[in-house]
């Protein structure tokens, strides 16, 4: 159609070439389409007439000013769309023209199309280089938003870019990390793909494997993918296709079932009624574009009369596809003749279908936006009216300007245009749901905006229907999840996201699910029996709760008690001869450190604290001693008392009651020496222990400084040692009751359990080094106590008539 400005259209209203043999002795035809009608894309070519004539009888938009459009068709060939741009470069009737001295009028100042990628990347190409801008409403390929290849090429329909995010979202969403994967063979399939293939991968989603195909491929190829589908063992399978390629690859799989397998699709085919009658595709889900009401376009589908079907071949043949009948009389036998009986008002057809003016809606803003650039090209806005010059010679490349600052709304619906020529990207989330007679109906359960902040671009509002009517959503994973406690070890030579769970290793934990790495917990934090979290170690210690601690606090005080007994006795009956003959003032000074002894045990009970730690090494360091010098004072004056009987002996008075103390008071103050040293340099402190156990905490005390540790038992030893050997020096005096027999035995105890001690001391762990120290101080401390009173006490109290100055000497009863 003619008018003062025309705009170009390619659609894809046939499916192939026609194919010629040449034998190169005459001049090869145009190339020319056939096959099949496709109605939908017919739908689509009347969309851009119904939106021309709409414009030209607009009283906003260029008034004044009249359209024309001039359509072809490109079959889906790279060939036939070439020489289509060609036609629309070269103007009406291939006549050129000479922008100096011809009319501009009738020229092309813009195309729409086309359908495919592929298609629409050649037209880009030669139109481009004449600075013609190419607007479509369906190549969706993310390669045509590169500018520096494709300047002058615009798109109402969102990029694949949008679409591969869209989906790879949608299948993060349902917790699906194993899918397969099925493109057309084509720049749509294979560019949008590559770009879902990324998006997955960011998400940590895995393919398992990616086949593509052509409806031009023999069979035995379809029939390969339809097996790798069959075999796999991904549930979910992605199918970026146009509808044409994925319908004969269900013909195949209606031939050998195949296991049932939750589809999602892109926007290619998705909303194609002629595939919802495959009925084991009942529950897929994928993306659309936004469906949309343009009133008015169904009357101009149905506005056809006879005269308007005779006029135009392409509406010829589809009058007779649809009615079965032909307009030319003769024309074909086998078919009756169109008697104009038929309505077109009861066809069911994709033509005649306007409850989903999903794609035509982009034709339809298509053609508004190449309007709106002219209108900003040739008219001039007043405050009265819109002024348009019909006559201004305008050039292609200024409606390219203005088409890249269009920015307007029609029908509710945005058009505007990115860097890039692309259109904001907004999609319905459609799902194949059966209604109850049966039938397969197309249903929004949600929407993708990618204006909207991350991770809200996803939104669903309704109930998805899932394969075979299911309503829990399919699992399609290669290997379960990983729980807490555990973490992913990938198995050799397969994907990440096939893998074994390996429980965390002692002292780690994973508090999330599928996590790649244990972590260790903080020194002072164990894991609890799951593994997923840190809990701090229980605080172990000889604690007066434990019932070892009661019986050695028991112990402890029992000594005590019966050391204050036994001094009682001792100072009640202080006036007898076994009292006085033994040196009462030493032995009321033993039995008192021997109370202290027993009762310093009792600061090893309980936790450690600074003074705790302090007290417990260094009291119990000069108690001994104290203890040990006492029992030294005793073996040496059972020695010196034999000596003073030999004649002419005076070694007593050398080692009387004053001698006695200050061998006692010296003896302890070199202890205390020591341990003043000791608590001044490095004094113990309490610390917790974290190598002994791995799981909890030992309260103990360092000793600080292990030389004087060692410096203080050393001393106890060697005082020990002596006193030990004094003693048998005098085992076998021969007074009838010979303490030094006693003290003899006293010290091989205490000698042997101190000598136990250290290797155990060593080797106990936790708190049992504390209680294995105890124990060597009651031990000892009891060995003494028995050894050197228990003999006494039971004289005084049992045996009477032995307590007497006779009975000592020679053994006999005392006198009655």
């Amino acid at each position: 159609m003619d008018g003062d400005f025309v705009i170009g259209g390619v659609f894809l209203l046939h499916f192939k070439m026609q194919t010629d043999i040449y034998n190169y002795t005459i001049k090869p035809d145009a190339p020319r389409c056939t096959g099949s009608l496709d109605a939908r894309n017919l739908q689509y070519s009347r969309a851009m007439i119904f939106a021309i004539e709409e414009l030209n009888n607009s009283t906003e938009l260029l008034p004044g000013i009249k359209l024309g459009y001039e359509i072809h068709d490109t079959c889906a060939s790279v060939l036939v769309a070439v020489h289509a741009a060609f036609k629309l470069l070269n103007g009406q009737g291939s006549q050129f023209y000479n922008h100096d001295n011809c009319s501009t009028s009738g020229m092309v100042m813009a195309v729409v199309g086309d359908a495919m990628s592929t298609t629409s990347i050649s037209l880009s190409r030669v139109i481009g280089s004449f600075n013609v801008p190419l607007v479509s409403y369906y190549a969706t390929c993310a390669c045509l938003s590169d500018k520096q290849q494709f300047p002058t090429f615009f798109r109402t329909i969102p990029s694949d870019q949008f679409q591969a995010d869209a989906l790879a979202k949608l299948v993060k969403h349902f917790g699906w990390t194993w899918i397969g994967a099925v493109r057309s063979d084509s720049d749509y399939g294979n560019y949008g793909m590559a770009s879902f293939l990324a998006a997955v991968q960011r998400e940590g989603i895995c393919v398992e494997y990616s086949v593509s195909l052509l409806r031009t491929d023999p069979p035995s190829k379809i029939q390969r993918v339809a097996d790798v589908i069959r075999r796999s063992t991904a549930m979910v399978v992605l199918a970026f296709t146009t509808s044409g390629d994925l319908r004969v690859l269900l013909e195949e799989l209606t031939r050998e079932p195949s296991p049932p397998r939750q589809w999602i699709g892109s926007e290619g085919w998705i909303t194609d009624p002629y595939l919802m009658t495959y009925s084991f595709f009942a529950g897929a889900i994928g993306v659309a574009f936004q469906n949309s009401v343009i009133p008015g376009l169904r009357e101009l589908l149905l506005d056809l009369s006879p005269a308007d079907v005779a006029a135009s071949s392409v509406l010829t043949e589809f009058w007779e596809n649809a009615f079965n009948c032909t307009l030319t009389k003769n024309d074909n036998p086998q078919k009756r003749n169109c008697d104009g009986t038929e309505d077109i008002k009861n066809l069911k057809n994709p033509y005649t279908d306007t409850s989903q003016l999903r794609n035509t809606n982009m034709v339809y803003k298509a053609v508004y936006a190449i309007a709106h650039a002219i209108h900003n090209a040739v008219c001039q806005e007043t405050n009265v009216s819109t002024q348009c010059e019909k006559d201004k010679k305008v050039e292609s490349k200024q409606i390219l300007n203005e088409l890249k600052k269009v920015k307007f709304s029609r029908n509710g619906y945005p058009v505007s245009f990115d860097a890039n020529g692309d259109s904001v990207a907004f999609y319905e989330l459609v799902n194949w749901q059966k209604s109850e007679s049966g039938v397969i109906e197309l249903v929004t359960v949600g929407y993708y905006d990618a204006s909207l902040p991350k991770e809200q671009e996803l939104q669903f509002n309704k109930k998805i229907t899932w394969m075979h009517g299911g309503t829990q959503v399919p699992v399609s994973v290669c290997s379960e999840s990983c729980p807490p406690g555990s973490r992913k070890v990938l198995q050799k030579g397969k994907p990440i996201c096939c893998y074994d769970c390996i429980t965390c290793p002692e002292g780690e934990i994973s508090n999330t699910t599928d996590s790649p790495d244990c972590s260790p917990c903080p020194s002072e934090l164990w894991p609890n029996a799951q593994r997923d979290a840190c809990f701090p170690k229980p605080v172990e210690f000889l604690s007066y709760d434990e019932v070892l601690a009661i019986i050695l606090a028991a112990f402890s005080v029992s000594g005590a008690c019966l050391a204050i007994i036994t001094a009682a006795i001792f100072f009640h009956h202080r006036t007898t001869p076994i009292v006085r003959a033994n040196n009462s003032e030493l032995s009321f000074l033993l039995l008192f450190s021997l109370t202290l002894c027993f009762l310093c045990s009792l600061t090893f009970i309980g936790a450690p604290s600074d003074w705790s730690c302090m007290l417990r090494h260094t009291a119990f360091g000069v108690i001994f001693v104290l203890c040990i010098s006492c029992v030294l004072g005793k073996t040496v004056v059972v020695l010196m008392a034999f000596k003073a009987t030999l004649p002419g002996s005076n070694v007593m008075k050398w080692f009387g009651p004053p001698q006695q103390r200050m061998t006692v008071v010296c003896f302890t103050f070199v202890q205390v020496l020591i341990c003043t040293v000791w608590l001044l340099l490095s004094p113990p402190y309490p610390m917790k222990n974290l190598s002994t156990y791995k799981e909890k905490i030992i309260l103990e005390c360092a000793l600080g400084s292990a030389v004087g540790f060692w410096a203080v038992l050393g001393y106890i030893g060697l005082l020990a040692v002596f006193c030990f050997v004094l003693a048998v020096l005098a085992r076998k005096l021969p007074d009838n009751f010979n303490e030094a027999k006693l003290i003899t035995f006293s010290m091989l105890i205490f000698c042997a359990v101190w000598l136990t001690f250290i290797p155990a001391y060593v080797s106990s762990p936790g708190k049992f080094t504390v209680a294995v120290e105890i124990f060597a101080i009651l031990a000892s401390s009891f060995g003494l106590i028995l050894c050197i009173f228990a003999p006494k006490c039971l004289i005084i109290l049992f045996q009477p008539e032995k307590n007497c100055k006779k009975s000592l000497l020679d053994k006999t009863k005392c006198k009655e």
